[in-house]
């Protein structure tokens, strides 16, 4: 016995399956409500939200309790990591010093399906009391943090997949949707880049894949690089020295005229590459990438096109090279 219920057989594999279907169903059609909510009266509360949020000098401070709570923690996460300096306040430790951490200059979003959770009451009076923004999501349209609020998103009504109608799951989707778009159109209003987005996110796969090329490409006399009317047999020997897989092959002005790879040679095998030059084997027009290409996007020209190394050019001379090898050790793949 577990809370009053008897532990049965395990669980039939075709009632779990159509749970599982009812559920993404059930949740898809609270999303397309959202999407049909924002293309009515919704979308001007949003665009107000957005406004009033990106105008303030301080803090966002999001709150909420239960599932909502959870929902909030996550969106302060968001924010945080996009530009918007923000954070989760629990609404039961507000009330038990924590309105401290808010301040004037700060704006509140605070989350609850219903707009009745009593433990909010206490950062409602307090961002009443000293005009600090507030931004409720909610679905409940004549609800206390509805009333209190100066800005409200208001849900649309939808079905939760618990079968009980009790368990928050389509509710908690929708706030976590709502919640993704003020991060991302706050974002964009902030024109947050790549490059900032990299600041806050230094470590591990995603720090990595938003490193330049030129901060891990090879360079200088690393590259492998002969004239236009080299023999191949010296050429196949830069190639076979450099170890990345191709030899850039240069005009007179230094430019890039073309690249022989491996594959090359082995699609030339029939031909006799001793008494050939560079020019009768090489690929012209190769793949090229600018030194400040992000790691990640190098890594998707590889993949694409089932390359091993891409030459980094600027005003269409070799500047470096970065093999599929360079990215795999920064953690890109």
């Amino acid at each position: 016995m577990m809370h009053g219920l008897t532990m049965r057989k395990p669980a039939d594999r075709k009632a779990a399956i159509q749970s599982a279907i009812r559920t993404v169903k059930t949740e898809h059609a609270g999303v397309i409500a959202l999407a049909e909510a924002l293309d009515n009266g919704l979308a001007e509360p949003f665009a107000e939200a957005v406004q009033r949020i990106s105008a303030i000098t301080g803090r966002v401070i999001v709150t909420g309790v239960g599932k909502s709570g959870h929902i909030g923690s996550k969106l302060a996460a968001t924010l945080a990591s996009t530009g918007t300096p923000a954070f989760f306040v629990h609404p039961a430790e507000a009330n038990h010093g924590d309105l401290g951490m808010i301040g004037h200059d700060d704006a509140i979003i605070a989350m609850s399906w219903s707009g009745e959770s009593v433990e909010l009451n206490g950062i409602l009076a307090y961002s009443r009391r000293f005009s600090i923004p507030l931004v409720a999501i909610t679905s409940g349209t004549a609800s206390t943090l509805a009333k209190e609020a100066d800005t409200v998103l208001l849900l649309p009504t939808v079905s939760e997949a618990c079968p009980h109608g009790l368990a928050p799951t389509t509710s908690t989707l929708l706030q976590l949707v709502i919640g993704d778009a003020l991060a991302i159109a706050l974002l964009e209003a902030r024109g947050f880049t790549a490059d900032h987005f990299r600041t806050f996110h230094p470590g591990g796969r995603l720090g990595a894949s938003l490193m330049h090329l030129a901060e891990i490409m090879h360079t200088g006399e690393e590259m492998p690089i002969v004239p236009l009317g080299t023999s191949m047999p010296e050429a196949i020997i830069v190639l076979s020295q450099k170890r990345f897989g191709c030899v850039c092959v240069v005009n007179e002005e230094g430019k890039l005229a073309g690249i022989v790879t491996d594959g090359d040679l082995a699609r030339n095998l029939n031909r006799n590459l001793g008494v050939l030059t560079v020019e009768a084997v090489m690929t012209r027009n190769p793949k090229i990438a600018a030194p400040d290409m992000l790691a990640s996007t190098a890594t998707a020209i590889l993949n694409d096109y089932n390359i091993s190394a891409l030459v980094v050019a600027e005003q269409g001379r070799p500047v470096g090279i970065v093999h599929f090898h360079d990215l795999l050790r920064i953690g890109v793949v």
